[in-house]
């Protein structure tokens, strides 16, 4: 399957997010959020995962960084999400979910 790099911020909607996910210390997956001029919701769940990374105060922990989403929305498109746990120092966007691209 051929995706489409996005690399954008989105917006979730107010009281989209799933509670039972942040209940285990998740970020709460927006079931509703707002792309481009588009009001998008989530039908399903395909997949979840977590990108780790060192600590960068050289404690030797490791952090989870980023928790993505593999969804599919109500009109059929399929998406990878993540939310953004960790800022850089050169960072500016303050935005924490994302949109990394649509798969055709």
């Amino acid at each position: 399957m051929c995706a489409a790099f996005v690399s954008e911020a989105i917006v979730p909607l107010d009281g989209s997010f799933d509670t039972a996910g942040m209940a285990t210390g998740g970020p709460g997956l927006p079931r509703r959020f707002r792309w481009r001029r588009e009001v998008l919701e989530v039908a399903e769940v395909l997949e979840s995962w977590k990108e780790y990374g060192d600590c960068t105060h050289g404690s030797g922990e490791r952090y989870v960084r980023k928790h993505g989403f593999r969804v599919r929305a109500t009109d059929g498109r399929v998406l990878r999400l993540y939310f953004q746990r960790h800022f850089g120092k050169r960072q500016t966007s303050r935005a924490r979910w994302w949109i990394q691209s649509v798969e055709a």
